[in-house]
C-alpha cells in the first residue's frame, strides 16, 4: 500500500492541480466554517487502550479480535465515562461519532484521526476491520474532508488549523460537515445546507419527532426506508439546489447503523425507540416534544456479538434502496434531473437487478473516482492499496471490493 508515499510529495502540493481541485472555499463565520468552529488549546487524544477494559482488542489501529457481545461502556471504566461536550468541543452531523467523543473513545474535542477512528469503531460498535477502513480512508484521503498527512480529521466544523499540515499549501479541511463530500441531502435528522444558511449538522428536533411518527418508533430496515423516501420527496419539492448524487448510497448504509451497530443486545437487539432516541441526543418532553441533549451510548449496552463487514453493509444499502428507490440526480431549473453511472445507474435509478456484490463495487467507484490516473505511479492510487488490504486480510472476495476487473 503506498498511502505512505504521498508524504514525499507534500511539499509539491501546490503544484498538483487535483489538489487544488479538491479545495473547498472556506466557510468563513457562516455556521461549520473555520471563524465559527469551537476551539480547544488543550487537545487530548483519546483514552489509551487499557488492557483492564480491552474491549475487542482494538489498538493502534490494527485489527481487533472482531467478537463483540460485551458491555460498553464496561462498568469501572471512568475513562470512558459520559461527558457532555464544552463549548469548545465539536460535534457534527454523525451522532454516533459524537457519542464516541463524548466517552472518550475519539477525542473529546473532536479532533481525532485515522487511528482512533479504527479502534473506536471496532472497540464500541463492533464494525468490520475492513468497513471502518473503508469509511476513515474515505472521510480523510479521498473526500478531502481531514488531512492525508497528520490523518487528522474534524468531526464536525472546519478546524483546518488544527488538522492540516500546512493550511496554506492544503486548503480547506472541512471536516464532516463539508456539504456533498459525505454529508448530502436529505439527511434523516439534519437540515439541507442551503435553506439552512450552511448549519446542516445540528439536530432538528422536528425531523427528529417525523421519523419517530413515520416509523412509529421502530427503526428497523423497512421503517428507515419508508422515512429515507419521504425525506428525499420532501427536500426535493422544497430545496432548489437538491442534489442527491450517488454518493447517497453512503446515507443507506449510515441508516443500516441504527438497526445493525446500535441495538442494545440486554434489549433482545431490537431498534427501539429509546435505545435510538439516546444515541441520536433526543429527550421526551411531556408535553409530546423532543429537546436536544448530547448523544450517548445507552445506559448498560451491549453491543453486536459478530463485526458488520462491508459486504453486510453493501447488502443494507441494496435492501433499503430496494424498498423504496428514489432518484439520483438534483434540481434544475424547477425540475429534476436524473444522473447515469452505467452499468448499476441509469436516468437516476438503481436497476431493479443489482446485487450486493454490484453496490460494493459501486463504493469501489466512488474511491477511484477523485484519483487522478497520472498519479498511479506515485500514489499507486490509493484506493488499489485499500482492495490489497481488505485482500490479504479478508481473502478474495474483497479483490477490487467486488469489481470484475481493477479500476485505473
Amino acid at each position: 500500500m503506498k498511502v505512505a508515499q504521498l508524504l514525499p510529495f507534500v511539499g509539491l502540493a501546490s503544484a498538483l492541480p487535483w489538489m487544488a481541485d479538491k479545495r473547498q472555499q472556506s466557510g468563513g463565520a457562516q455556521p461549520g466554517g473555520p471563524v465559527t468552529c469551537p476551539f480547544n488549546p488543550d487537545h487530548k487524544p483519546a483514552a489509551k487502550w487499557n488492557k483492564d477494559f480491552p474491549y475487542n482488542h482494538a489498538k493502534n489501529g490494527l485489527p481487533g479480535k472482531g467478537k463483540g457481545g460485551y458491555q460498553v461502556p464496561a462498568p469501572g471504566d471512568d475513562e470512558h465515562r459520559f461527558m457532555p461536550p464544552t463549548e469548545r468541543d465539536i460535534r457534527g452531523p454523525c451522532p454516533g461519532l459524537n457519542a464516541l467523543a463524548n466517552h472518550n473513545f475519539i477525542a473529546r474535542d473532536g479532533i481525532t484521526d485515522y487511528g482512533e477512528l479504527l479502534d473506536a469503531l471496532q472497540n464500541v460498535y463492533n464494525v468490520g476491520y475492513d468497513l471502518a477502513n473503508f469509511l476513515a480512508f474515505y472521510a480523510i484521503y479521498v473526500a478531502g474532508l481531514g488531512d492525508p498527512v497528520t490523518k487528522k480529521l474534524s468531526i464536525g466544523c472546519d478546524a483546518t488549523e488544527r488538522t492540516s499540515w500546512a493550511p496554506k499549501v492544503t486548503g480547506s479541511e472541512p471536516g464532516l460537515v463539508g456539504h456533498s463530500k459525505m454529508e448530502i441531502d436529505a439527511s434523516l435528522t439534519r437540515n439541507d445546507f442551503f435553506p439552512a444558511g450552511g448549519d446542516n449538522f445540528s439536530f432538528n428536533t422536528t425531523l427528529w419527532k417525523q421519523f419517530v411518527q413515520s416509523t412509529g418508533g421502530l427503526f428497523d430496515a423497512e421503517g428507515i426506508s419508508k422515512y429515507r423516501k419521504e425525506r428525499w420527496d420532501q427536500c426535493q419539492a422544497e430545496n432548489p439546489q437538491f442534489y442527491f448524487p450517488i454518493l447517497g448510497l453512503f446515507q443507506y448504509g449510515a441508516a443500516s447503523f441504527l438497526y445493525e451497530l446500535w441495538p442494545n443486545g440486554n434489549e433482545g437487539y431490537v431498534p427501539n425507540l429509546h435505545n435510538t432516541a439516546t444515541f441520536f441526543g433526543a429527550l421526551p418532553l411531556p408535553n409530546g416534544e423532543w429537546a436536544s441533549v448530547p448523544e450517548r451510548i445507552p445506559h448498560n449496552w451491549v453491543n453486536r456479538e459478530v463485526p458488520y463487514f462491508l459486504l453486510d453493509i453493501a447488502a443494507q444499502i441494496t435492501k433499503m434502496y430496494a424498498l423504496n428507490p428514489v432518484g439520483f440526480g438534483g434540481n434544475a431549473g424547477g425540475e429534476f434531473i436524473g444522473i447515469s453511472s452505467p452499468p448499476y445507474i441509469h436516468d437516476g435509478a438503481l436497476g431493479h437487478n443489482t446485487t450486493s456484490a454490484d453496490v460494493k463495487c459501486l463504493l469501489y467507484q466512488i474511491l477511484s473516482r477523485p484519483i487522478p490516473s497520472t498519479l498511479n505511479g506515485i500514489v499507486t492510487p490509493v484506493v488499489e492499496g485499500l482492495s490489497d488490504l481488505l485482500t490479504k486480510t479478508f481473502g478474495k472476495d474483497f479483490d477490487n471490493l467486488g469489481c470484475p476487473l481493477k479500476l485505473t
